[in-house]
């Protein structure tokens, strides 16, 4: 299983991300969680204390740059194919049977820039993409602007956190156009922080047929753990038989 969460900044897509990770985790698989977001928040909605997080593989340059081929040529030739299969035991750190990697900072300008960190880059997420025994959850940076470079093209699924409010489904529809744009059909939705049954159908009525995989409502425990910087993942029956509920949507739309 491999999935890419994403949506508009402060919808939740960390924590979602998160909530999958931990609950797939404690049954016995490997998982690696991929922070993908240059702000970097995932180690912390971990509860990873900041000062421990792995270093951002963009930030490696001696390395990218020996293993592209770049080194010494001024950078303006380099393979596309660089070798990455020791990257994720190297750079990765175990948080509770989760290993987690940090992307850092993709280069600016969207499908038309191609660097050697870029290249190095989209090589590793293709790598771990295409690892049979494990699973992958990549947590996006939000908004589209990541689509542009294909980073999460391979994945079985992009899931679209949205929260209640017009904002995040607009965002929600642009990732759908952007993401088949570059061949991403398999869009699915979660809907995060709703109060109400009312409001959950509200939102649903709204997504103009957009499958709905994962719904979590407002939860205090989970909002107490952000103001803590501590994992939001209680191990609570509730909060377990939501991702339980995703997972066997997942399952069922591919």
């Amino acid at each position: 299983m491999k999935l890419a969460v994403t949506g508009k900044g402060g919808v939740g897509k960390t924590t979602v991300a998160v909530l999958l990770a931990r609950y797939l985790a404690d049954q016995g698989r490997r998982v690696i969680l991929i922070d993908a977001d240059p702000d970097a928040n995932t180690a912390i909605t971990l509860g990873l204390d900041p000062a421990c997080q792995p270093e951002p593989i963009s930030e490696l340059k001696d390395l990218i740059a020996e293993r592209t081929g770049a080194k010494g040529t001024g950078g303006e030739f380099f393979t596309l194919n660089p070798r990455v299969d020791d990257i994720p035991e190297r750079y990765s750190v175990d948080v509770g049977g989760i290993k987690l990697l940090r992307m850092g900072r993709l280069a600016k300008g969207g499908a038309g820039c191609f660097c050697p960190e870029n290249a190095f880059l989209k090589n590793l997420l293709a790598y771990l993409i295409f690892q049979q025994d494990q699973v992958v959850i990549l947590d996006m940076e939000p908004g589209v602007e990541h689509l542009g470079r294909g980073t999460a093209q391979g994945v079985d699924r992009m899931l679209v956190v949205v929260e209640p409010g017009q904002r995040s489904i607009q965002t929600a529809f642009a990732i759908k156009g952007y993401a088949a744009d570059i061949g991403i059909h398999n869009i699915g939705i979660v809907v995060n922080k709703f109060r109400s049954e009312a409001e959950l159908r509200s939102i649903e009525s709204r997504l103009d047929g957009l499958p709905v995989l994962g719904r979590f409502p407002y939860d205090e425990a989970v909002a107490a753990a952000d103001l803590r910087g501590t994992c939001p993942y209680t191990g609570a029956e509730a909060q377990k038989e939501r991702v339980r509920e995703m997972l066997a949507a997942i399952a069922a739309a591919r």
